[in-house]
């Protein structure tokens, strides 16, 4: 019989025991990640607006995983579901965190940067790893945000093109522009609607912000009058086809509406505060629009006088700042939340297809830690019941710590494995249950190959004849969770998956030649 010491004299022994604390260490230092049903959170369903190939899916997929993690949302997941959903899994059951992912995701994400009704920047001009939030600062009773960015070699010189002679006027930059888009304000709600400007100025003033060559987005006034209505609907009957939606003031007459819709327009009422723009309230110029959200500008920054002599630049920023109507103790996290989703979505890009988010779900951490504690139930449970099974089998006590020592350690390293590289769900532990069974079923083959046979061959033929079975079993396994691994449109099991063939490697890799080198050990003398 083999002593303790020649046990741990053994290679085979060695790489498991070395493989165990290696991981133990990587468990204590970046922690295991776990999924929604063990620590609670929330899975948003996702519908593309049209059906994609793997290429644009895998795009997708990075574009919003870039977003979401920019804006500070960690172990975020997104699973591609067949050709035409997502599902996006988010650590949190926070309401306002839910509903600022809501936005990240939905945000089309195109941004245009205009000057003088000309595109002066796109998405593609942006360097995505450049993009810097910096931390709000105090401005004049309000709070100013910014994010900095630079753009591509190829982008400078149309820039300088753009902007020259362009200087103290405003570059105004988009995000998720509208297009095909047309917008119908009631006249009366341009008095008084910035600043004492008046409703002529005020509508100049929204019309301008809104050039840009054959994608300006037009505003049409009307009053009560039966000329200004007619006048109206000549105009949308004369563009039905190149306009698709109207964003129309909500105390637009119905009439007026169910005939524009009668024309296939897609009419969205919006509110007042939503129809008027915001103009700067920090400086005494008061001339340009600042911001205005229902059509997609942030920001309209001034152009300095040294961006528009011609000189090429590649260094640039969007700011703002925190609207005066915001209570003074919500300025600053306002500014920081749109800091953030800002930089985000220029670091994520355009999506390649717009999406629809779904009704998320939420799984209170309650309930997430119940579902942790009945999983680790389960699985103490299958070890039990294994322990039992070998007892009654050998009836050698013997056995029983080599076959359970190496069954935990197994499950111990697809554990550490799945939850530092990826997320421990509740498929995955099914399937690590699942292994417990054909872990010992590969043991019992080995142990009936070193005990049955004794007598008539060596142990080193034995164990090589045993491993040949072992080897067998485990590539057909491998093989028939493949599909189930690659697979898009069965999201939920691809945990079950990852556990069953990370199983089934290690077990003919690490754990099993660890089991043999005990067995024929002992059994060889």
């Amino acid at each position: 019989m083999a002593s303790a010491i020649e046990y741990l004299k053994d290679r085979r022994i060695i790489v498991l025991v070395a493989v165990v604390l290696f991981l133990a260490i990587l468990d204590i230092v970046y922690g295991l990640h776990f999924g929604i049903e063990f620590v609670g959170g929330t899975q948003i369903p996702v519908t593309l607006q049209q059906s994609v190939n793997v290429s644009t899916m895998s795009g997708l997929i990075s574009a919003l995983d870039q977003r979401l993690s920019t804006f500070g949302l960690e172990q975020v997941t997104i699973e591609g579901v067949g050709n035409s959903q997502l599902y996006i899994t988010v650590p949190t059951s926070s309401q306002g965190q839910i509903n600022q992912t809501l936005s990240l995701i939905g945000a089309q994400g195109q941004f245009d940067g205009v000057v003088s009704g000309r595109e002066a920047l796109n998405g593609s001009s942006i360097l995505r790893d450049s993009i810097g939030a910096v931390p709000p600062v105090s401005y004049n009773n309000t709070v100013k945000w910014q994010v900095n960015f630079f753009i591509t070699q190829a982008a400078e010189e149309p820039f300088a093109k753009a902007v020259f002679g362009q200087a103290n006027k405003p570059l105004q930059m988009f995000l998720d522009r509208p297009v095909s888009t047309a917008i119908l304000v009631n006249y009366s709600w341009l008095q008084n609607s910035a600043f004492g400007i008046g409703p002529a100025a005020a509508l100049k003033n929204m019309q301008t912000a809104l050039l840009l060559g054959n994608r300006t987005i037009p505003v049409e006034t009307f009053s009560n009058t039966n000329a200004s209505i007619s006048s109206v609907k000549s105009f949308f009957q004369a563009n039905v086809g190149k306009y698709k939606t109207i964003l129309a003031s909500n105390n637009t007459s119905q009439s007026l509406v169910t005939y524009l819709r009668s024309l296939n327009y897609t009419v969205r009422l919006q509110s007042r505060a939503n129809m008027t723009p915001t103009y700067t309230n920090v400086t005494f110029n008061l001339t340009e629009i600042d911001s205005w959200p229902m059509v997609g500008l942030i920001s309209s920054p001034t152009l300095a006088a040294g961006l528009t002599n011609g000189n090429v630049s590649n260094s640039y920023e969007i700011d703002g700042f925190t609207p005066l109507s915001i209570p003074p103790q919500q300025r600053l996290g306002y500014a920081t939340n749109e800091t953030k989703k800002i930089a985000s979505v220029l670091s994520g890009g355009a999506l390649p297809v717009a999406v629809i988010p779904g009704t998320p779900t939420t799984i209170p951490p309650t309930l997430g830690s119940h579902f942790l504690y009945v999983s680790g139930l389960a699985g103490l449970i299958a070890i039990i019941f294994v322990s039992i099974f070998i007892v009654i089998r050998y009836r050698k006590l013997f056995l029983v710590a080599p076959i359970l020592l190496t069954t935990v350690m197994e499950l111990f390293i697809i554990v550490s494995i799945i939850g530092l590289i990826g997320t421990i769900d509740l498929a995955a532990v099914a399937g690590m249950i699942a292994v417990i069974g054909t872990g010992v079923d590969a043991q019992v083959i080995i142990t009936d190959e070193i005990i049955g046979k004794k007598a008539e061959l060596s142990a080193v033929t034995l164990l090589s004849n045993a491993f040949y079975i072992v080897w067998m079993d485990a590539a057909l396994l491998v093989i028939a969770m493949l599909p189930l691994f690659f697979s898009t449109s069965l999201v939920t099991v691809i945990g079950f998956s990852e556990a069953t063939i990370f199983g089934a490697l290690l077990s003919v890799f690490i754990t099993r030649p660890a089991y043999g080198a005990i067995i024929s050990k002992r059994y060889s003398q």
